[in-house]
C-alpha cells in the first residue's frame, strides 16, 4: 500500500523529455549552477561510462578529459538541476560499464562509433511514428462518431 504511493509520488517527478542514453554515448549535460543570485547554465560533456539505478534515482556518470585530467560526474537523471541533455555521438561498447576508460590515454581512448545497430534504431523509430499516427486517426474517428451521435 504505501509502497504504491511512493510510486505514484515518483511517477510525477520523472522527467519525460529525455533522450534514450546508453553507456558509451557521448552527451552533453546542461547542469543549472546557482551562484549566489545568479543562475546560468554550465555545459559539461563527455561519454557516459556507467548507469545505475531505476527510477527517480537513476544516474549516469559522465568522463571528460580537462587539462590531461580525467573528469567524472555522477549525474541524477530526474533532477531538477539538469536542464537538458543532448546526444552527441553513440558509441558501440560491449560492456555495461566503461572503467577500464580509466586506464587509457589518447588515441586509445576513443570508442568506435555504432553503425551496426543504425538500421534497427531507424526501423523502431518509424514504427513508433507509425503506431503514434494510428492512435490518432482512431481518435479522430472515435470523436467524429461522438458527434455524429450527439446530433441525432
Amino acid at each position: 500500500m504505501s509502497q504504491a504511493i511512493i510510486d505514484g509520488v515518483e511517477q510525477s517527478q520523472l522527467k519525460q523529455d529525455l533522450p534514450h542514453l546508453e553507456v558509451g554515448d557521448t552527451v552533453d549535460v546542461h547542469v543549472r549552477i546557482i551562484e549566489g543570485a545568479k543562475e546560468r547554465i554550465q555545459v559539461f560533456n563527455g561519454v557516459i561510462i556507467a548507469k545505475g539505478g531505476r527510477g527517480i534515482n537513476e544516474t549516469i556518470t559522465v568522463r571528460r578529459i580537462v587539462a590531461n585530467e580525467g573528469v567524472e560526474r555522477i549525474f541524477p537523471l530526474h533532477s531538477p538541476r539538469i536542464s537538458k541533455i543532448e546526444m552527441k555521438r553513440h558509441g558501440h561498447v560491449r560492456r555495461a560499464k566503461l572503467y577500464y576508460l580509466r586506464e587509457r590515454v589518447g588515441k586509445k581512448r576513443r570508442l568506435r562509433d555504432r553503425r551496426r545497430g543504425l538500421g534497427t534504431l531507424v526501423k523502431l523509430e518509424q514504427e513508433a511514428e507509425d503506431q503514434a499516427v494510428k492512435v490518432r486517426e482512431a481518435a479522430a474517428a472515435e470523436q467524429a462518431s461522438g458527434e455524429e451521435a450527439a446530433e441525432e
